[in-house]
């Protein structure tokens, strides 16, 4: 196990999404002390060939089986990246869309914390009710074509928007859980601000994840 007491502090925000991940870290980028590396799916994506996209972004329910062999791999260097940032001191923000929902389990969220072994780190659940995550994918920037499904006649909430919500948290394990449906991001910051001030509870959800086989 790695153990280094000048680590930087790694928070991952885990939810479905337009649930308000990507919102949450920039507020803490701008407003905590230190430089906060965002290594979240936007960011890890942007690198990702267009080819093997969504890439980490995959969403539930199996239906792209043809990149499911590659996502392991990708979460993997990922999160010894994220490890290898706060070995040397830097702080890590992750918003991430955690689940198991494949054509198989893949156990990618345990292979993922036994990679973070040693570290402080805060794992927090973004929940947002349904009906607002389908307020925020009615919105369309002027301009640019929207990546997010939206309602249609028939289907008021569309089956893998449903998924995502059914989903992303299982099994549920966190330190600490936010709601961006009462809580502007920047609130939602300083919710977890005041958690680290407190201290990550023993053991962390990541140490209970990392249990799991």
């Amino acid at each position: 196990m790695r153990d280094d007491s000048h680590a930087g502090q790694i928070i991952i925000l885990n939810g479905a999404p337009r649930s308000g991940k990507s919102s949450i870290a920039r507020a803490i980028q701008e407003e905590f002390e230190g430089p906060w590396i965002n290594l979240g799916v936007d960011t890890y994506n942007a690198m990702t060939p267009k080819r093997y996209l969504p890439g980490i972004g995959l969403r539930p329910g199996g239906e792209r089986p043809d990149l499911e062999e590659l996502v392991p791999f990708l979460y993997a260097a990922l999160y010894e990246s994220i490890a290898i940032h706060a070995g040397l001191g830097l702080n890590v923000v992750a918003d991430l869309g955690h689940h198991d929902s494949y054509s198989q389990p893949l156990g990618i969220l345990g292979d993922c914390a036994r990679r973070l072994e040693g570290f402080p780190v805060l794992f927090v659940g973004i929940r947002c009710p349904i009906e607002t995550i389908m307020q925020r994918r009615e919105i369309v920037e002027e301009g640019r074509e929207t990546l997010y499904l939206r309602a249609t006649e028939d289907a008021s909430i569309p089956e893998p928007v449903q998924r995502w919500q059914d989903e992303v948290h299982r099994p549920g394990l966190y330190d600490m859980e936010v709601d961006t449906s009462v809580l502007t991001a920047l609130e939602c910051a300083e919710a977890i601000r005041h958690q680290l001030d407190l201290g990550i509870p023993e053991p962390s959800a990541f140490e209970r994840l990392a249990g799991q086989r």
